[in-house]
């Protein structure tokens, strides 16, 4: 492993990684995940493209906004007409999106970020507001620029250019009918990578139906599994659980398990990220047993180990603390226990080096 890779290992799994004093067997543990192309890899080709050399793209792009009309992008359905300037919960008309930052991104899962990085683009705003939201100047204050869906094509067009394996579309839930439209104008100016649609998994079923043959990678957060916990922590979103979970279902029937090329990075297929929390309130596991049970033992997962106070958390007891050790170790366990077999080979390393410690 080089030492840039290191590096990111390091500011992937957080700064206390930096002072446990285990860097260096850290470092042993961990290698770049290499495997030989499947058939499917070595055909690979962008779904967008697909679906553009089928003559369906052009509808797909105005099926999408005219859910603006009367939006029901997400579960909170506000019905107001953002193509007229009308502003819902999410406090985005439709006709720009707001854009915080683009650029290659080396914190991400192994398979998204390559040599050159996942190619990030942060949108702004979100249409759920965690209160221990880790990007909340982004997320919550709407920092950054309007932008056309033409300036969102040119961003993508620089990501590919500048190497980036993919186009990672982070919170991308309330602005989904203007990425469908950029990610066809790029694609009219020769995007071929990957589209990574990044998301919190509070995604209305019907937008992510839409989504079929257009994204190539999901990668949805599953927060929680218990309805008072998400209406406690996530902006009142009580049907948040059953959300999630219909929206992932669809997204794996459509992409299926993770195919990687040669060199590990991903081409197509379902990650789901799991936050470990404090106090056991994320429901981590019920979450790995029914991933097991609904989706497959060989659905990419990563349990994730960097929750930290942000935000309003400090405000709520049970998550006014990072987690412990153990805390992980055991979130960790239950993974293995429901008998996922593709767990993210970073949060394994960190799992492996702290049950050595202990």
């Amino acid at each position: 492993m080089t030492r840039r890779e290191f590096l990111r290992l390091l500011l992937y799994g957080g700064g206390a990684l930096a002072l446990s004093g285990c860097a260096r067997r850290l470092e042993r543990i961990v290698k770049e995940p290499t495997s030989a192309p499947t058939k499917s890899a070595r055909n690979w080709k962008p779904a967008y493209v697909i679906l553009e050399e089928q003559g369906k793209f052009k509808e797909k792009v105005e099926q999408a906004y005219s859910i603006f009309e009367r939006c029901r992008l997400c579960p909170r359905r506000c019905g107001v007409n953002r193509l007229a300037g009308k502003k819902g919960y999410c406090r985005v008309p439709g006709k720009t999106a707001v854009v915080y930052s683009y650029h290659p991104h080396f914190g991400e899962e192994l398979p998204l970020v390559g040599q050159f990085g996942s190619g990030t683009i942060f949108f702004s705003h979100c249409n759920l507001r965690c209160v221990f939201c880790q990007n909340w100047p982004i997320a919550h204050e709407g920092l950054g620029k309007e932008v056309t869906d033409e300036e969102i094509a040119e961003m993508m067009l620089h990501l590919q250019h500048i190497g980036c394996r993919n186009i990672n579309l982070v919170t991308p839930t309330h602005v989904m009918p203007n990425i469908v439209r950029a990610t066809r104008i790029a694609m009219q100016e020769g995007l071929r990578i990957p589209l990574v649609y990044n998301t919190s998994g509070y995604d209305g079923l019907e937008a992510v139906k839409l989504l079929d043959g257009v994204v190539d990678i999901y990668l949805p957060d599953m927060k929680f599994m218990d309805g008072e916990q998400s209406y406690r922590y996530t902006g009142g979103a009580r049907d948040y659980p059953e959300v999630a979970k219909k929206a992932i279902k669809e997204m794996y029937r459509q992409v299926g398990n993770l195919i990687t090329d040669g060199n590990g990075n991903a081409l197509r297929g379902l990650m789901i990220r799991h936050l470990v929390m404090p106090n056991r309130i994320a429901g981590t596991k019920e979450f790995v047993q029914w991933v097991a049970k609904e989706l497959s033992t060989d659905t990419y997962v990563n349990v994730m180990a960097q929750y930290r106070v942000e935000h309003r958390a400090f405000e709520y007891p049970l998550i006014a603390r990072a987690i412990t050790v153990e805390e992980f170790l055991e979130a960790f366990r239950w993974a293995e226990e429901a008998g996922l077999r593709n767990l993210d080979e970073r949060s394994r390393a960190i799992y492996s080096m702290y049950r050595v410690r202990s």
